[in-house]
């Protein structure tokens, strides 16, 4: 990602050493950060025992929501990659317990394809 992303706040995939540091609070005894995405201000987590969606809220985006699942609770996940008029793509976790599924969009296809690829890696454990 360029500097005009980074200021924009786009998707990319992030320092896991560096993301472990920041929600270090937030993780189980021995628990360690694999891979993390950030899409646009929250974050797509992937650590050794589960997925994180970190949903900043507020304007300064100090107040966090954060949803923990197990990777065993992911049935499948389906991906949408964006399209000549369609510039947004979508990925979208079906989870046991949970009716609708959890969408998250992405500008582009590259970051998707890496989120897929996570999703694959883990969820065939």
């Amino acid at each position: 990602m360029g500097w005009i992303g980074q200021i924009l706040g786009m998707e990319d995939q992030i320092d896991p050493v560096a993301i472990e540091k920041e929600i270090e609070q937030m993780l189980g005894e021995g628990e360690t950060v694999r891979t993390a995405f950030r899409l646009i201000r929250d974050l797509m987590i992937f650590t050794d025992r589960r997925l994180m969606l970190v949903d900043k809220q507020g304007i300064t985006g100090r107040r966090r929501e954060v949803t923990s699942i197990p990777y065993r609770s992911i049935t499948h996940f389906q991906m949408t990659t964006t399209g000549h008029f369609d510039l947004d793509a979508e990925i979208m976790l079906y989870v046991l317990g949970i009716p609708e599924p959890i969408k998250r969009e992405f500008q582009n296809d590259q970051s998707i394809f890496a989120v897929q690829k996570a999703l694959a890696n883990f969820l065939g454990r």
